[in-house]
């Protein structure tokens, strides 16, 4: 996972979702899942114009990376568990979000070697950062994905994790939902943590916002405030190996 991090944070740098460093990254990501036994599609759809944290960014496209075991049916039962590759435009995005993407990657290591209890797919997302005010200008990867989704393959994901600013080090690990659903995909996380320290909130700013909207269980891991956030400061050094290890670890213990 350190070495993820520093790969797409300190290699590769800030990658605008439609930028020429955001499709370097997603070559890397779907490399990486190949390597791990996935089949690999990418999913592209068009961003627009607007603002990035300050900066002015035209319009483009973008894509998810979707990682699928051998064999998956997505209209049978499974799990979704995702990460958005993007960052702002000044941003070399270590914790926001190559924390999330390293967990993932490590977790498409584990179910391929040791399975789950449900197949798991695993999806990169591209654009998940804001290029203006409101659910509209936010989250269009994963808002392309669930729309791109058949009624069949709603119906059999029974839930989705978003892994979003996991490794800022911190006296817990957060988990959240955006405060519609029952919850019950928290109350798993927090079950699946065992003696790992969480602390459950509401959240609407990650991937699985796209999720709940549509009425698919959903939560999210991770949101611990620091300092280098959405800025030039957000490096290798601001992620901590030790809640790398615990966000990694409740979430395989739940995709058990």
């Amino acid at each position: 996972m350190r070495a993820a991090v520093r790969h797409l944070a300190g290699e590769i740098g800030p990658r605008l979702a439609t930028s020429a460093s955001f499709r370097e990254a997603a070559t890397w990501f779907s490399d990486q899942m190949r390597g791990l036994g996935y089949t690999v599609s990418q999913e592209m759809f068009r961003v627009p114009g607007g603002d990035s944290w300050g900066v002015p960014v035209e319009a483009g496209r973008s894509m998810n990376v979707i990682a699928d075991p051998p064999g998956f049916d997505p209209a049978r039962p499974h799990l979704v568990v995702g990460a958005h590759l993007d960052t702002v435009a000044v941003s070399p995005g270590a914790e926001d979000n190559a924390s999330g993407v390293a967990v993932v990657r490590e977790l498409g290591r584990l179910a391929a070697t040791y399975g789950s209890r449900l197949p798991v797919r695993f999806v990169a997302f591209g654009a998940e950062e804001p290029r203006g005010p409101g659910d509209d200008l936010h989250h269009f990867g994963s808002q392309h994905r669930v729309a791109a989704m058949t009624a069949a393959e709603r119906r059999a994901l029974r839930a989705m994790v978003s892994l979003d600013r996991v490794g800022v080090r911190g006296p817990s690990v957060p988990v959240c939902d955006g405060g519609t659903s029952n919850g019950r995909v928290v109350r798993s996380l927090v079950d699946a943590a065992g003696g790992i320290p969480t602390a459950t909130c509401e959240d609407r700013a990650s991937d699985h916002w796209s999720y709940e909207k549509a009425d698919i269980p959903a939560a999210r891991l991770g949101s611990i405030p620091y300092a280098g956030y959405h800025s030039a400061g957000d490096l290798p050094r601001v992620v901590d190996d030790r809640q790398l290890q615990r966000v990694a670890t409740i979430t395989w213990r739940w995709l058990q």
